[in-house]
This record gives C-alpha cells, structure tokens and sequence, in this order.
C-alpha cells in the first residue's frame, strides 16, 4: 500500500498481507454488531466504506458490506476505491455482498499529473477500471483534483472530458489543499505555488462547472455534480443534518440526544450530556493497532462534544449552505 503525498487522512501504507489488517476487519464486524443491538442502526439509509484504500481488504471489504446490509435498511451502499486495487474480483464479491456504489479516487487523466500527486495508478488504468465497475452495474463517482503543479487549462479540460466520455453519473471536484504536516507541505514550504492559487483554483472549478453543467450534470453541492438523480445520499445526510455512527479509526459520529443515552448504555465511561444537550458529536481515538487487538463500541476512546439546539442550528445551518437547494426560512431564524 501507499500513500499519497498531499492525504492528510488517517491512514497508513499498509500490506494487504498484514495480519493486522484481518483483525481490524474483524473487530469492526463486531462493533456493527454492537451498533446493531443498541438499535443505533435502525434508520440507516446509507452506508459508506471509506479510506484510506479499503479495496486492500479483498474479500474482507465483502464481509463488512454484507455485515452492515444484513444490520440495516441500506438504500445507497457506497465503497470507496483505488484504481490500482479495484479488481475484477474485488467488484464481484462487492456486487454479490450488496454494494451499489463506487467511489473511485481518479484525480487526473493525465499521467504526469498522476505522478507528481504521488499516485499508483495510470490514466488508462483509472479509464479501465471506471468501465469495469460501471459494467458490473454499479453506481459510478469519480473525484478529480485541480490546481496541481503542471496541470495547465488543456490538460484540466482533457481530464473533464475523459469523464463525459466514460459517462458516470457523479463526479466531485475538488482544488488540492496542501495540508500542513503532509510531505507535500514539506516539498512546497518554501516555494511559490502560484500553480495552487485562490485564483487559479477558482478558475478551475468554473471551467469545471461550465464543461460538467454542459453535458447536463447539476450542481448540486459546492463541489459536486450528477445526473440522472445520482446525487451522493449519504453526503447529502452529513449536510442536512441526518444523524449517522463512524466506525474505525478517526471516524465521525453525530448522535441524537435518543441515540448517545443508548450508547451510554453500555460504555458508562462517556461523559453525561449536559440537560440542554440536543446533539452529540464524537470521534474515535482509538488506534488502528488497538482496534485490531478487540477493541469493542462499549470500550472504545471518544472525543465528546455536545451541542445545544442553537448550536447544533448554527451547525446546520453553515453545512446546509453547501447545497444549492438552499435554507429553510425556519432554520435561517433560528440558527
């Protein structure tokens, strides 16, 4: 495994043979589980599996897919995905085990710009396996990057053209952020980046949304596009406001007043929730080392925040405005 010069993600370089990985996979299935018994799981409309690579799990991704559909009434299920990882193999056993969607990391058609971003993967191998998953009939997105070292305004249209060509449905668009405490932020500390400026990154995105809009995407988020219907349900829930459980290393939680008392029901160490707590957000600190060792949901390290009704408005409100669908009048009042 390998990881990209600019990921600030929390993910390691990791082989695929590593026992470790077996294990971590196998102490996920069982906090789902115990996700599954608090009932934590009951209004779940989507799922996403994401990275890191979690295509280097081979047919232990297969396992968690049919785990969690198995726990809850899954519409979207979305993988994320490497080109260099997504085999055939790999997309059967996904599409067997329930999965409907593909997020593949492409980032460029072009081959230079591949290559300085520090990926593994070739254009004609990002082109290839597109085809592969959108022929197995998944739900296909692509995220691309701009405002790269060497990316000039041809090269960015030849790669939006490639995607109109492969004919996905969604693609996400995104400027590289140089991350501090990325190798990337090291090679570029003191140099110019007038490649990665406000104004080039600007222009990209429009150029993006000119091309993308013309071929008959919508734009419906800050940085993504789809057709026929294919908007991301899942992203969508993180922007309205939909509760959702991470589970893994660094993940997310955003839990209703209702579903933090059901974790506290089994991890009594968690801090009691204020009387005006509306909502609750935790993060997993846990490592992956420790997760893999049997780590369970009732012993698991959180990071706790909890927020009031006007706090958890003011949250909903600045998410919401990433949609093009706009805000409530209701929710502007009273955030």
């Amino acid at each position: 495994a390998h990881k990209c010069v600019y990921c600030d993600f929390a993910s390691w370089a990791t082989a695929s043979s590593d026992p470790l990985m077996a294990r971590y996979e196998a102490a996920i299935e069982s906090q789902i589980q115990e996700a599954y018994a608090l009932g934590l799981l009951e209004d779940c409309q989507s799922a996403y599996i994401g990275g890191g690579t979690p295509t280097l799990l081979g047919t232990g991704l297969a396992r968690l897919v049919s785990c969690i559909r198995a726990k809850a009434p899954i519409t979207e299920f979305s993988c994320e995905a490497n080109p260099d990882s997504l085999t055939d193999e790999v997309l059967l056993t996904l599409k067997e085990a329930g999965a409907t969607r593909i997020s593949l990391g492409v980032q460029s058609f072009c081959d230079v710009e591949l290559l300085w971003l520090g990926r593994i993967h070739s254009a004609k191998q990002a082109f290839d396996r597109v085809r592969a998953a959108a022929s197995m009939g998944f739900d296909v997105s692509c995220d691309v990057m701009c405002a790269l070292k060497g990316q000039t305004q041809k090269s960015w249209q030849q790669t939006l053209a490639t995607f109109l060509e492969l004919d996905v449905d969604h693609v996400s668009v995104y400027p590289l952020s140089i991350e501090e405490g990325t190798p990337l932020a090291k090679q570029t500390a003191h140099a110019k980046t007038p490649w990665n400026g406000s104004d080039v990154q600007a222009g990209r995105m429009e150029e993006a949304e000119k091309i993308l809009k013309g071929a008959g995407y919508a734009r419906y988020e800050v940085a993504s596009y789809a057709r026929n219907h294919k908007a991301c349900r899942h992203n969508i829930g993180y922007w309205t406001a939909r509760p959702y459980i991470g589970l893994g290393t660094g993940a997310a939680s955003m839990l209703t007043r209702e579903g933090y008392d059901k974790l506290c029901t089994i991890h009594t160490s968690l801090p009691k929730p204020p009387k005006d707590a509306f909502r609750a957000r935790l993060k997993v600190c846990d490592t992956r080392q420790s997760i893999a060792a049997g780590k369970t949901l009732a012993d698991t390290s959180f990071d706790v925040e909890f927020l009031d009704v006007r706090e958890a408005a003011a949250e909903d409100l600045m998410l919401g405005a990433r949609l093009t669908q706009g805000l409530s009048p209701s929710l502007v009042a009273y955030a």
